[in-house]
């Protein structure tokens, strides 16, 4: 893909961004857990990370642009459409990042520039 298309993002993440990463964190940590992490979410302040780096910390594989909704988020960039800021959630036990929302927002910036600066709120 091309550098030359400027990726927009909304200042904050949209309301139902946070429903997404309640469910996504349910699998993951109780739900007394889930419920502190995903208010800790709510309060940050966005702050930014290199989409490359997002990954090396996840630990994830990169979908393919063939995926129904990283497709739906590279018609969002190329339409200049702005993004929601990834929500994450460090897991010091697992020395990792999860990425509690997101993941396919990740996966078409990336696919554009993996160096590009992606806004997240990171607890």
């Amino acid at each position: 893909m091309s550098k030359q298309v400027q990726i927009k993002w909304l200042a904050e993440p949209e309301e139902h961004n946070y429903p997404a990463a309640e469910s996504y964190l349910k699998l993951l940590y109780d739900k007394k857990t889930t419920a502190r992490l995903v208010e800790q979410l709510k309060g940050t302040k966005v702050t930014s990370f290199k989409a490359k780096d997002i990954f090396r910390a996840s630990a994830l594989s990169l979908l393919g642009v063939s995926n129904f909704h990283v497709e739906k988020d590279l018609k969002k960039i190329r339409d200049g459409r702005k993004l929601s800021p990834l929500l994450l959630v460090r897991d010091e036990k697992h020395a990792k990042v999860v990425i509690a929302d997101g993941y396919h927002r990740l996966c078409a910036v990336y696919s554009f520039d993996e160096d590009s600066m992606i806004p997240c709120k990171i607890v």
